[in-house]
């Protein structure tokens, strides 16, 4: 895994090379970066597929998660193809509600936790640790940003998932998005 810095359009991206290997032989690099709107098609794409329609965001609403909190959207691709992403907005509520899935002018850049609205990972690759490279990677960037911690909401099944992470289960969430029953998790730094 490295980091790799380039300047463009005088803004510093930063993007994160990781190298899946499966006894011992490189099975694909992944390059993990903040989305772009360019990005916007194949990350609904992703959407779609990874989210029953009552719970994926629309084209609409990421285009806005895109263009109004690109550093907390990051994508992973492969070889040029977008295969997962993470976003969320930042705010200064430590448990998520529902109008900030879908109003992102609540984005807060100087907020206090930052937000995971969705962990998303093309089924074909899934289950070779791109989420985990993604979510690792959210939880860095906020650290460094200084942030008191991370939040998300997960149906049950995927509690024990992000306990890895050190998320601990505030029990059932208050959150109705998709009609869904929810539970917020919470990581403290």
């Amino acid at each position: 895994m490295f980091m790799k810095a380039t300047v463009e359009n005088h803004i510093i991206i930063h993007y994160l090379f990781c190298k899946i290997t499966l006894k011992g032989e490189s099975i694909m690099e992944i390059k993990i970066r903040k989305a772009a709107i360019e990005d916007l098609s194949s990350v609904a794409h992703v959407e779609a597929i990874c989210f029953p329609e009552a719970e994926a965001a629309s084209r609409e609403s990421l285009e806005k998660r895109i263009k109004t909190f690109p550093e907390s959207f990051l994508v992973a691709e492969t070889d040029g193809k977008i295969i997962g992403f993470i976003n969320g907005c930042v705010t200064n509520e430590r448990v998520i509600y529902d109008k900030l899935f879908s109003d992102a002018s609540l984005h807060n850049p100087n907020g206090d936790y930052q937000a995971v609205f969705g962990l998303d990972v093309l089924p074909e690759y899934q289950r070779q640790g791109i989420a985990a490279q993604l979510m690792n990677h959210m939880i860095k960037e906020s650290k460094s940003a200084g942030r008191k911690g991370v939040i998300l909401t997960c149906k049950d099944r995927l509690i024990h998932y992000y306990e890895k992470f050190g998320f601990k289960n505030k029990g059932v969430s208050k959150s109705q998005h998709g009609g869904a029953v929810w539970y917020d998790m919470i990581l403290e730094f």
